[in-house]
């Protein structure tokens, strides 16, 4: 039986009955929520493990809630939204979301994009437990619980993204990622349009934490392959 709580953010009734009938069916536990304001209350007053947010609210808009959101938690945020512009996608991204799906949508897909962030979750639980929550390289280190990354003892400021793809690096040291991997894990997607934004996601990422971007000392580029993070000692 699962035992994930799901927060459904979601003003329109049919919709949000759909959702939380299908999480019923499938043994999640879930909480509603029909207004921005709403979600950002009961987010931070129960800790949902993932969250489903339309962008379409009638107080605020869902780029908003994702933002505040991402000030306190990580929690894995997947946008059901109308809008299917691809600048819709990549403001929702920016902003901190995990994944995004188009309306109309299919049930089942809703829950293969459940699984697939489940699986995650589980990962991460397994691979960094409580105990081993920071990852230090050299001067490089992250705070997994604070979701915080320094180097040199200074805070790094990054946006959500760059902390997903520092994280990602982080925790498969010494492995060649490849760039269909890292954007399934980042977006939830391989397109082009995801591969091209990897590559400046990168770039702005480098020059926040190596001394000499064009002669990198943590992350290596693997042409046309993808990226690795090195061991530094």
């Amino acid at each position: 039986m699962n035992k994930l709580l799901i927060l459904v953010v979601e003003d329109d009734a049919s919709v949000r009955n759909l959702i939380t009938t299908t999480l019923k069916a499938h043994d999640y536990r879930y909480l509603t929520a029909p207004t921005g304001q709403a979600a950002v209350l009961e987010a931070s007053s129960h800790n949902p493990d993932i969250v489903l947010l339309d962008l379409g609210l009638p107080d605020i808009d869902g780029v908003e809630v994702i933002e505040k959101i991402r000030t306190w938690s990580n929690m894995p945020i997947i946008v059901i939204s109308a809008r299917s512009e691809d600048t819709d996608k990549i403001d929702a991204l920016d902003a901190g979301a995990d994944d995004y799906l188009t309306k109309p949508f299919s049930v089942e897909e809703l829950l293969a994009r459940l699984r697939v962030t489940q699986r995650r979750l589980l990962m991460m639980q397994k691979e960094f437990p409580a105990e081993s929550a920071v990852f230090t390289n050299g001067k490089l280190r992250v705070d997994y619980a604070a979701g915080c990354a320094y180097l040199n003892e200074e805070e790094l400021h990054l946006t959500p993204i760059e902390y997903k793809l520092l994280c990602l690096l982080a925790k498969n040291v010494g492995k060649v990622l490849t760039h269909t991997y890292i954007t399934q894990n980042i977006w939830g997607s391989s397109w082009e349009n995801d591969i091209a934004s990897l590559r400046v996601y990168m770039a702005a990422l480098r020059k926040k934490i190596e001394n000499q971007p064009n002669s990198p000392q943590y992350i290596q580029t693997h042409i046309g392959v993808g990226y690795r993070m090195m061991r530094v000692e």
